[in-house]
């Protein structure tokens, strides 16, 4: 375990030990019974931890927000926070059962590693879930029983449509004239959880019908202990695109210091998802430049995405995590909007059918949740106009900052070549 690991692994634990209300500033200015808005947040653990505080981080901001402005109803929002073991059935289902159990009016949450257990322990308490699972698996749980799970929504889309968005990302950045491919071929590193290998085979089938071909897959098992044999395995490929289909960003980290120090000339090397998360910049840090990496829900740096980095960075000193920060912050006034046009939080009917059919623009982007999955539509696979769905961005770690180079409604900089090419 990393000395940052432990050090946001202790920052969490204390803020489990403080009530939510009493860390919110402005509380006083809303009056009556709290609205209490569980947060199942895992605390300890070797994943998870990081873009649980993020999520967590964000939440804090809008509740500090709102309560300011005199809170929902003239109540203020209180978040209740559960530790949770994302890594096991057994964890996972009972720390919903206790938010459950403590009868809060919603719940949300970054992810569950295995959703079957969360989405069950909520089949008959029926306060809306808002979560970041990014799996399609959930997804048809909800799809199959929609009558029974009509109060559980997805606020990005799901992980396929990483590996889809994948090629023609590829295909754009060639058309552009930013990036010359030294070769058409892709070679995967994945990794065996049912996220990865779902993200693995959807990129698979998309290369099929596109100008990139599949060169090699090679499997890696969590924790990664040595890349050795997997920069032997890129050499010997010699793909001109490397993906490396993995998330934990302590791991990522050393990769890239790995691959920095003996790389294989020319190729674009994209890290699935895991650099969004803080500890990533500050453990491979000058070794992170060039690399490429994506995510299908993150925080945009149009006006609206540019003020809450802003608040955001004033809170919480530091990296800023790009992904689970802006999803905790919608949920939270994805919510409160939709108590307020309810007028009582404890409708939970109401409330749900409010956040399904009305659309809603956050620092993250657009979530249309009224379809058969109640998930958020990806842009631009599923809809083609960008204020129709959730932009896929596409970052590059340029001047030691990760900047969006994809979509080019959300572009900040170009594609610039990195260290190795």
């Amino acid at each position: 375990m990393s000395d940052v690991s432990k050090g946001r692994r202790g920052i969490l634990k204390g803020m489990a030990a403080i009530p939510a209300a009493a860390a919110l500033p402005g509380l006083l200015h809303a009056q009556g019974r709290p609205i209490v808005v569980g947060l199942p947040i895992a605390q300890s653990g070797p994943a998870g931890v990081a873009d649980h505080a993020d999520h967590l981080n964000g939440a804090k901001l809008a509740v500090a927000e709102i309560n300011a402005a005199g809170g929902v109803l003239g109540r203020p929002i209180e978040l209740k926070v559960v530790d949770i073991d994302i890594l096991t059935p057994e964890g996972t289902q009972a720390a919903f059962r206790k938010l459950a159990d403590s009868k809060v009016q919603a719940i949300s949450s970054p992810f569950v590693l295995i959703p079957q257990p969360a989405i069950d322990a909520l089949g008959s308490y029926k306060a809306p879930y808002l979560h970041g699972n990014t799996q399609i698996a959930s997804l048809e749980l909800v799809r199959k029983n929609a009558q029974k799970y009509g109060h559980i929504f997805q606020l990005d889309p799901a992980e396929v449509y990483y590996g889809l968005g994948f090629p023609p990302f590829l295909e754009q950045l060639q058309a552009s004239g930013a990036w010359k491919p030294i070769n058409n071929k892709v070679h995967i590193i994945q990794e065996q959880i049912a996220y990865t290998q779902t993200i693995s085979k959807s990129t698979q089938e998309a290369l099929k019908g596109s100008k990139f071909q599949l060169a090699k897959v090679t499997d890696i098992q969590f924790p990664v202990q040595d890349w050795g044999p997997v920069m032997q395995e890129i050499k010997r490929t010699g793909a001109g695109v490397i993906m490396v289909d993995h998330w934990v960003a302590a791991e990522l980290a050393t990769f890239c210091q790995q691959f920095s120090a003996n790389p294989l000339k020319g190729a674009l090397v994209y890290l699935q998802y895991g650099p969004s998360q803080p500890e990533f910049l500050e453990l491979a840090g000058k070794a992170a430049e060039g690399f490429v990496w994506g995510t299908v829900t993150g925080v945009l740096a149009d006006k609206k995405g540019t003020e809450f980095r802003q608040k955001y960075r004033k809170a919480n000193p530091g990296i800023m995590g790009l992904v689970y920060t802006g999803m905790g912050y919608d949920s939270i006034y994805m919510l409160a909007g939709a108590w307020k046009a309810v007028g009582d939080p404890d409708k939970f009917k109401e409330v749900a059918d409010h956040i399904r059919k009305t659309p809603f623009r956050g620092v993250n982007g657009w979530s249309y949740l009224d379809n058969e999955y109640q998930a958020s539509i990806h842009y631009p696979l599923q809809a083609k106009d960008p204020e129709k769905g959730m932009a896929h961005l596409f970052f590059q770690v340029q001047g030691g900052e990760h900047r969006i180079i994809s979509p080019a409604t959300q572009k900040e900089v170009n594609f610039k070549p990195a260290p190795w090419m």
